[in-house]
């Protein structure tokens, strides 16, 4: 196939998200990303379970310590990655190549400020960091050890997510999954390797991260490297345009202030439960970390879903096609309300065996399986409330996406994690999960309806839509 030829097929590959029927649209782009964000929650379940069968229980609960500074360094990454995907759909729906091109090269550069620039500060204030978030001295050793090895090697996470996100919004989902897939085998191999094999305990599991990553960060780049692709880098593109980085911030705001704001909800889940928890407190803090990584998994299926609609919505969002953005939101919604409804299932019906995945240690077994059981009670509605937040997202309305992520956060778990725990002890820690789900979802759907609304009278009025 000729240079010409292989461009003008990736052109097609990108315009076809405006006309192919969606019923055959949707899977070509979510089952890749389904499968690429359900691999990359087995990172951190594999840094989970060999940690907890290779070091111990109180490793189980260092790592879980780590959480809110994993989710801040997650919080940087999504705010570029995801706001640049988004924008560049809209860019790619309104035949706006050039705009594309110049956002991929912003976003490069601006991952590597950022993320080369946080994982320094972070390591040079790393233990007064994890102190705060609320490590004991018995779990503080574990937590500094795999933080100092992730954070040196922040710059490669950033460039390796940044670059996964435009590859699948510029039209190459299969090969963002097959990238990721690639990543994660390398992590797991690793794992064993270097924590069972080598015993190089959290740090092993560190080592493991970093090399996969680093890994999947040359391949996407040898992608982009080939001007074969519709996009790809030039040099004119690595130069960072005002109004392209306020767009992508702008839009990234909303996942930046969800990661934000869930760093600061597991430093409160964590401080009640060590506090609520007595001389059990850093079981209970690892027995979170268990329920955390198994509802992680759901989590991340959802938002490969999201991912694989995101460039559909985006597209005809830009092309002014609502019908098909209507009509794809709804089979997305049902889809991932399925899969939050399985996820309370088996939390459910299968909590010991779940917890048996992470540890064998019997009283750390017995506090994951009630907090499995309470905190996903409202788990069906997630799947809802978390399309939708993604969905104002896709179509530029980044204001009500980050409204719907502060409220959920802030405005309803947070002030349950402040008032149940003294009344109800570390249940009502659980407790505030569900019940935060549930208000977040009703006001959500308000929203929504009024959203729908907006479009059938831009469509009456067939006039274009205001951001």
């Amino acid at each position: 196939m000729t240079h010409e030829e292989t461009f003008h097929q990736s052109e097609s590959a990108t315009k076809m998200l405006g006309t192919e029927k969606l019923s055959r649209l949707l899977p070509r782009y979510a089952i890749p990303s389904i499968i690429a964000m359900t691999a990359a929650s087995l990172y951190n379940m594999a840094d989970s379970i060999f940690i907890g069968h290779g070091v111990g229980p109180l490793a189980i609960a260092g790592l879980a310590i780590t959480m809110p500074l994993m989710n801040l360094t997650s919080a940087f990454g999504s705010m570029v990655g995801i706001g640049a995907s988004s924008l560049m759909s809209i860019k790619l729906g309104q035949n706006d190549r050039h705009s594309a091109m110049s956002i991929l090269g912003n976003v490069i550069l601006l991952n590597a400020i950022i993320g080369f620039g946080f994982g320094m500060l972070c390591l040079i204030l790393l233990k007064p960091i994890l102190a705060l978030f609320g490590a004991s001295p018995e779990t503080l050793p574990y937590a500094q050890d795999y933080m100092t090895i992730i954070l040196s090697g922040n710059i490669f996470t950033h460039l390796y997510l940044g670059m996964n996100d435009s590859l699948r919004a510029s039209g190459y989902p299969r090969k963002a999954m097959a990238i990721m897939l690639t990543a994660v085998i390398t992590n797991v191999v690793l794992d064993a390797i270097f924590v069972l094999g080598f015993n190089w305990g959290i740090a092993g599991a560190a080592w493991a991260t970093v090399i996969a990553q680093v890994l999947a960060m040359g391949l996407e780049a040898a992608h982009f490297f080939d001007k074969k692709h519709y996009i790809h880098f030039s040099r004119e593109i690595f130069r960072l345009r005002a109004k392209i980085v306020r767009g992508i911030l702008s839009i990234g705001l909303a996942p930046f202030l969800m990661n934000v704001c869930a760093s600061i909800v597991v430093i409160f889940i964590n401080k009640a439960l060590k506090e609520s928890g007595g001389a059990m407190g850093d079981l209970y803090v690892g027995a979170y970390g268990i329920v955390n990584r198994v509802i992680f998994i759901f989590v991340m299926i959802v938002i490969g879903l999201n991912q694989g609609m995101q460039p559909i919505v985006g597209y005809n969002y830009g092309a002014r096609k609502f019908d098909r953005v209507k009509k794809v939101l709804r089979m997305v919604i049902t889809i991932a309300v399925c899969i939050t409804t399985t996820g309370c299932l088996l939390s459910h019906l299968m909590p010991k065996a779940i917890g048996m995945m992470f540890t064998t240690d019997p009283t750390l077994l017995q506090i994951s399986e009630e907090g499995l059981r309470i905190a996903t009670l409202a788990f069906p509605l997630v799947g809802f409330q978390m399309v939708s937040t993604n969905f104002f997202q896709s179509i530029g309305l980044a204001h009500k996406a980050i409204f719907l992520s502060l409220t959920r956060q802030m405005l309803f778990l947070l002030p349950m994690l402040i008032l149940l725990p003294p009344i109800f002890g570390t249940k009502g820690v659980w407790m505030s999960m569900p019940i935060a789900d549930t208000v977040s979802t009703i006001l959500t759907a308000i929203l929504l309806v009024r959203q729908f609304k907006k479009f059938h009278a831009m469509q009456e009025a067939n006039q274009p839509t205001g951001m």
